[in-house]
C-alpha cells in the first residue's frame, strides 16, 4: 500500500475506562492497583497489534467539586512504575508514560525514559503536557498554574533538554573491554552546557544513550501554542475526535503544514484522533449500551464535568433554563481545546444546562456496530483526516476486548491493518525513523 498502515494507541484515563464513571460498569474498582488487571489490559492490546499503551496521569486528585470524590475514580498508579513492571510482561507493543513538563525536571525524565526503553528493549515513549489545573500546582509550591503561554514555551524547552541529554553519550560509547580496562570512550561523552529561559542543566545523562535514540514524543495540545509545538518536536499527536469527515481533514492537514514548516517530513508526525467507541451487536444495542453508561452518570457528575471543562462552579445555575455563559478565550487557563468546543456547541443553538452537560458526554463517544466502526475508521483513514487513532475504551476490559475480537479483524481483511508487528521497537511499529545523534559525525 502507499501509504504507512494503520497504527492504534490504547488510551487510558482513568483505571475504569475513559469516563469517569465508567468503573460502575467494567471490572473491580479495587483491580486497579494489581498488575495482573494492568497485564490483561496490555496483552489484550497487544494481541490486537497496538503500537502502543498510553497511560494518562494527572498529579492531583478531582476534590473541586463533591462529586468528583464521591462518584470518579480518583486513584491511578505512578505511569513509569507500572509500565517498567509491564516492559517483562509484553514483547512488543510500546508503553508511553504522561509527563507534566510544568511539574517535572527534564533530566528526571531522560533518565527514566532511558531506563524504561532500555528495559523495554525500545519500546518506551511519552506523552508530553503541560498539566491544565491549579489543583496540580498547589502540590507543587504554587498557588495557581503557570500561564498558558509561558507553560508552553517551558515545554518547548523541556523537549530539548531532555534530547540533548539523550544525545549526550554516543551510540558506540561503551566499550566494555576488560582486558584494557576500558569501560567507555571519553571523546564519545558530550556535556550539553543547557542554560535557557526555564532550565539549567550541565549534564550528562547517567545512563546510554535509548535504544530508541529518542523514544517517541506524543502530544495532545490542540490550542495554538500546542499545536505549535507538535509541529516541531512531536511523533504523533493526539487529536478530538468526533466532528466531520471535513473537519478531521483540515485538523490533520494543518498538523501536517506545521510539521513541514518546522523543517520536517509530513509522515514525521502521526496524527491520531481520539476514538471512543460504544460497541453493539445491532445500532439499537449500541444506543441501549451508552444509555446505560448514562444512566450511571449522575447528573451532578455530569454537570461538574461541564464546570470543571469551564473552570466555573455551576452548582446554583437551574438545570432547566437556557445556559448562558460569559467566554474568554484570551484569559481561559486551561485546556483552551475544550473550553472552545463548548462554546462552539453554544454558537450553535440554545441549551439548558440540562441539555448541554448531556450533549458534551454524548460527543465524547462514537457509537455503532463493529460494521459501522470500522466504516468510520476506514473513511478517516482513507481520506486523509487520520495515520491512526487512540482507543479511549469508555469502558474497561469489555470495550477493548470487543474492539479487538470485533473491529482489527475487520480493518485486516480491509487491508488497511497490519497482520503482524512490523518490527520490535515502538519507532519501527510507528512507522519511525531512529534519529542519529546530534554529535554523530
Amino acid at each position: 500500500m502507499s501509504r504507512a498502515p494503520l497504527v492504534f494507541a490504547a488510551g487510558v484515563f482513568y483505571p475504569g475506562g475513559e469516563h469517569i464513571t465508567g468503573w460502575r460498569s467494567g471490572a473491580d474498582a479495587s483491580s486497579y492497583l494489581d498488575l495482573d488487571y494492568w497485564t490483561r489490559f496490555a496483552q489484550t492490546a497487544e494481541s490486537g497489534r497496538f503500537a502502543t499503551l498510553f497511560l494518562a496521569d494527572e498529579l492531583y486528585v478531582w476534590d473541586r467539586f463533591r462529586s468528583g470524590i464521591e462518584h470518579g475514580t480518583n486513584v491511578r498508579l505512578e505511569p513509569f512504575t507500572l509500565l517498567s513492571a509491564l516492559s517483562q510482561l509484553t514483547t512488543k507493543i510500546g508503553l508511553a508514560a504522561t509527563v507534566s513538563t510544568t511539574y517535572n525536571e527534564p533530566y528526571h525524565v531522560a533518565r527514566k525514559l532511558a531506563s524504561l526503553d532500555h528495559l523495554s528493549h525500545g519500546r518506551a515513549a511519552w506523552n508530553l503536557v503541560t498539566s491544565a489545573s491549579d489543583e496540580e500546582a498547589r502540590n507543587f509550591g504554587r498557588d495557581t498554574h503557570l500561564d498558558h503561554g509561558i507553560r508552553y514555551e517551558r515545554g518547548a524547552e523541556f523537549v530539548d533538554v531532555v534530547n540533548g541529554l539523550w544525545d549526550g553519550w554516543d551510540d558506540d560509547a561503551f566499550i566494555f573491554d576488560k582486558s584494557s580496562g576500558r569501560y567507555a570512550d571519553r571523546s564519545k561523552l558530550h556535556v550539553l552546557e543547557h542554560r535557557g529561559e526555564h532550565f539549567a542543566v550541565r549534564g550528562p545523562l547517567n545512563i546510554p544513550r535509548p535504544v530508541q535514540g529518542h523514544p517517541p514524543l506524543f502530544q495532545a495540545g490542540a490550542s495554538e501554542a500546542g499545536r505549535a509545538l507538535a509541529g516541531r518536536t512531536a511523533d504523533a499527536v493526539f487529536t478530538l475526535g468526533g466532528g466531520s469527515l471535513a473537519s478531521g481533514q483540515r485538523l490533520y492537514d494543518d498538523y501536517k503544514r506545521r510539521a513541514l514548516a518546522a523543517g520536517r517530513g509530513a509522515d514525521d508526525l502521526k496524527v491520531l484522533p481520539w476514538f471512543s467507541p460504544i460497541i453493539g451487536d445491532t445500532e439499537a444495542d449500541a444506543e441501549e449500551r451508552f444509555r446505560e453508561l448514562a444512566e450511571l452518570t449522575p447528573e451532578r457528575v455530569q454537570v461538574d464535568l461541564l464546570a470543571h471543562y469551564l473552570g466555573v462552579d455551576l452548582g446554583e445555575r437551574d438545570v432547566d433554563e437556557t445556559f448562558t455563559f460569559d467566554f474568554d478565550h484570551e484569559n481561559f487557563n486551561q485546556s483552551k481545546s475544550g473550553y472552545k468546543g463548548i462554546a462552539d456547541l453554544l454558537a450553535q443553538r440554545p441549551y439548558t444546562l440540562r441539555e448541554l452537560a448531556w450533549e458534551v458526554l454524548r460527543r465524547r463517544f462514537t457509537v455503532g456496530t463493529p460494521d459501522t466502526l470500522a466504516a468510520h475508521l476506514i473513511e478517516r483513514y482513507e481520506n486523509g483526516a487520520a495515520n491512526g487513532f487512540i482507543l479511549m475504551a469508555p469502558t474497561l476490559p469489555d470495550t477493548l476486548t470487543r474492539f479487538v475480537e470485533h473491529i482489527v479483524p475487520r480493518l485486516t481483511d480491509h487491508g488497511i491493518y497490519p497482520g503482524e508487528y512490523a518490527g520490535d521497537t515502538l519507532r519501527e511499529n510507528l512507522g519511525l525513523a531512529r534519529p542519529a545523534g546530534r554529535y554523530a559525525a
